[in-house]
């Protein structure tokens, strides 16, 4: 590439970069005026305590008035509002220890969603480590900067309109007091049903978005989007410009992200599947095995497709010639534990509610599930593929297995969960052979693990959801039941449709955005700088300072 031609990319991508923030700069001047401090001091009233406030309905319209059981229904709950604040006055003190007791369980919920948020970032330690240990010597140092950069890239972007875009039009947050000022979603009426299609307030957490409990939400989600931008990094490993990346990582939390996150989470028309069209509850993904693992299995998938096998691994009949093993198998291992430990906020964090019980069957489901995973994992790869216990397989399996139960561990049995993970484990092996077979080199398997068993945990939903749990979400009155638990198939649809458009919606962004980058920075490094590794030409330092590298096996030989 000559001087000039370099010259003229890097132009294309300075006025990209322009445009884009002269947009969020649109949109910042757009945010709404500061509130004063959010101190959370009047958070949590009496009635955030469950049965002790009888709130007065709300006014009947002249048609339900005809109405003579809707009549009645009104008129009773009235007098018990009535009644409730009559005996309020005469007893001051109890309405006075309720809001002291509403504040104490909207402070618990908020510190456990904080907490289990601050647990979900630390994944991102043990994403860098396996994505580092199963690239090879050479691109350590590249491969570990994208980990570490995709935080504060991807924060930018959700900081500075993707909360808003993602849960603007949210509604009330229950589990933390209330909080009802992301009230602006917006979207299209079709046939008398309302489709959300985005959130339109919270823009740099001011106005609406200044307040402890949007404060929360975004934290404990700013981490969860991380996870969705780290994860391509895996697959498009050794051969990915640092600089393409960086859009990338910042597009993500930008715009990714946040619009398929608001239609299943932040009242799009996904999350009202049930409501409007009887589909069970809607799409539901508890805690992200579509919002946020499948997204990223499908970005991951894209890129790799695109940017190509890295140099030498197949040869001009596509056949694989050249296994490219991992070079530190110790670090993949310790990697996945962390990753394991901080499932335990992923998961169980996403109750929003320490208060919440139903969090010792998620936090168990979420144990069980992992480990049949790896060990069915283990036991597939020794007896029917390699005849050999594959550790990074192993440790992939119990990444599938925890990846699944993510949208199903607050609605399933401990034995679902155990299916779930078994299920995850196998599919993972055949989606790794499967994917190398068609020559789309994934350098650690994200695809196989993130995106093929995010699908697997949104769909399991409908089969094995047990109807224990549920009443009331997406609007949808009665516990959730999957096909195997008599509640037909309404449920299994309404995952599907949410899984089929996470596949399209993600996959059409993605090859726009790669696109882009292409005509302006390019994607892929050249072929003397993979050969020669990305750490010295990409990132100017070695991983491993000192060590002799043999340019024929690609692996660290001595000091």
């Amino acid at each position: 590439m000559t001087t000039r031609h370099k010259g003229l990319k890097w132009l294309r991508a300075s006025l990209l970069g322009l445009a884009l923030y002269c947009s969020l700069g649109a949109l910042a001047l757009r945010a709404e005026d500061p509130k004063p401090d959010p101190s959370g001091a009047a958070t949590g009233v009496a009635a955030d305590v469950p049965g002790f406030v009888v709130a007065a309905p709300a006014e009947l319209s002249a048609d339900d008035a005809k109405d003579k059981d809707k009549a009645k229904a009104y008129a009773d709950a009235k007098k018990a509002a009535d009644d409730y604040t009559k005996q309020a006055a005469l007893e001051p003190l109890a309405v006075k220890l309720a809001d002291n007791v509403g504040h104490n369980r909207v402070a618990i919920n908020f510190m456990w969603t904080l907490v289990t948020g601050f647990l979900v970032m630390f994944m991102q330690a043990g994403f860098a480590l396996v994505e580092t240990g199963l690239c090879r010597a050479k691109n350590s140092s590249h491969t570990m900067a994208m980990n570490f950069m995709v935080y504060p890239m991807g924060m930018l972007g959700f900081y500075l309109c993707g909360f808003a875009f993602m849960f603007g039009g949210l509604g009330a947050i229950g589990t933390l007091g209330g909080y009802a000022g992301l009230n602006n979603e917006l979207g299209v009426t079709i046939g008398g049903h309302f489709f959300g299609l985005l959130g339109w307030k919270g823009f740099l957490l001011k106005g609406a978005g200044y307040d402890t409990a949007a404060f929360s939400l975004f934290l404990f989600q700013m981490v969860f989007m991380d996870t969705t931008a780290t994860i391509p990094t895996g697959a498009a490993a050794e051969r990915w410009k640092f600089s393409a990346f960086m859009v990338y990582g910042c597009f993500i939390g930008t715009v990714m992200y946040p619009l398929f996150g608001n239609w299943v989470w932040g009242g799009g028309w996904l999350s009202q599947l049930g409501v409007n069209f009887g589909l069970g509850h809607g799409h539901l993904d508890f805690a992200g095995s579509s919002v946020v693992h499948m997204q990223g299995g499908v970005i991951a998938l894209i890129f790799a497709w695109l940017i190509g096998p890295r140099h030498g691994k197949y040869n001009k009949e596509g056949k694989l010639v050249h296994p490219i093993t991992p070079h530190s198998i110790p670090m993949v291992m310790l990697g996945t534990f962390i990753l394991a430990f901080g499932w335990f906020g992923f998961n169980p964090g996403s109750t929003l509610a320490g208060t919440d019980f139903r969090i010792a069957v998620v936090a168990v489901n979420t144990m069980i599930a992992g480990s049949t995973a790896a060990l069915a994992t283990t036991l597939y790869v020794w007896w029917f593929k390699t005849k050999k216990p594959d550790p990074s397989m192993m440790c992939n399996g119990m990444l599938a297995g925890l990846v699944a139960i993510t949208a199903p561990c607050a609605f399933v049995s401990v034995g679902g969960a155990a299916v779930i993970g078994v299920v995850a484990g196998i599919l993972v092996v055949e989606a790794v052979f499967f994917f190398d077979k068609i020559r789309i080199d994934d350098a650690v398997g994200a695809i196989a693990v993130h995106g093929v068993n995010g699908c697997w945990g949104c769909l399991s939903i409908g089969l094995f959801a047990d109807g224990t749990y549920g009443d009331g979400f997406n609007g949808v009155a009665g516990n959730v039941a999957g096909l195997f638990y008599g509640g037909g198939l309404s449920q299994f649809w309404a995952e599907l449709i949410g899984v089929t458009t996470c596949f399209v919606t993600v996959s059409i962004l993605s090859i726009i955005v790669y696109y882009i980058v292409e005509k302006t920075v390019g994607n892929r490094v050249s072929v003397e700088v993979e050969i020669e590794g990305l750490d010295v030409p990409e990132m100017g330092v070695p991983g491993y300072a000192g060590m002799v590298m043999d340019k024929q096996s690609e692996t660290p030989m001595a000091r």
